[in-house]
């Protein structure tokens, strides 16, 4: 309802095409009240499913031909890309496919079988490479990256400590070790066994060092 007010700014046959995506989506979301038996669906949900795909698969045809002459225009400068993301903001790939994602990953967390035999999925995992393209010509791109990656004991260890491990010897620290570390302003945590430095986030937490 709050985007009434922008849906009388789109074209009728656009606002239909939500429409209809949102009526295939409901089709599909399974009623609390029905027991589903895993691995068996109905005729007709097996029809709306095959519907859905073959609605996927043409949206993302025109995206994949959008997106590409998109890149080659928004390249150009700062200026063409602010205009260029506001046409494509406006157009299927910024109304009907944001939604259409978020629906389909709702759909697999509530009936994966269903979705996996639908095969909406790896339509749109074509979209990817085109979107990637298109995104990283946004100005602040860097920023927003550095930003993500500057998280501590997160990012960086999830790219990082794989060839730690294989580089390096793992070092042993025993309870006394820990203790002892911790006693003299350190904060070291241990997790499954393993050793985490989380002095550099404690400044940063809102939730006290008792709770971390």
């Amino acid at each position: 309802m709050d985007q009434e007010l922008y849906s009388k700014e789109r074209s009728a046959s656009l606002d239909l095409l939500l429409r209809f995506q949102r009526l295939l989506v409901s089709k599909l979301y399974p009623a609390d009240c029905v027991v589903q038996v895993p691995n068996t669906y109905s005729p007709d949900l097996l029809g709306v499913g095959s519907l859905l795909k073959k609605y996927t698969a043409l949206l993302c045809t025109h995206i994949g031909d959008i997106l590409p002459v998109a890149t080659s225009i928004a390249c150009t400068s700062h200026r063409h890309f602010a205009e260029v993301s506001r046409v494509v903001d406006g157009d299927l790939t910024g109304i009907l496919l944001p939604e259409l994602v978020v629906s389909i990953v709702l759909l697999l967390s509530k009936n994966a079988g269903l979705m996996q035999e639908a095969g909406a999925i790896p339509l749109l995992a074509g979209l990817l490479e085109h979107l990637d393209r298109f995104n990283h010509l946004a100005p602040g791109k860097e920023r927003d990256d550095n930003e993500d990656l500057a998280w501590p004991g997160i990012m960086g260890s999830f790219f990082t400590g794989q060839s730690c491990r294989n580089n390096e010897e793992v070092t042993l620290i025993r309870k006394a070790d820990l203790e002892n570390h911790n006693k003299d302003g350190g904060f070291w945590t241990v997790i499954d066994g393993k050793v985490y430095d989380i002095k550099d986030f404690q400044t940063q937490s809102l939730t006290g060092s008792s709770i971390l």
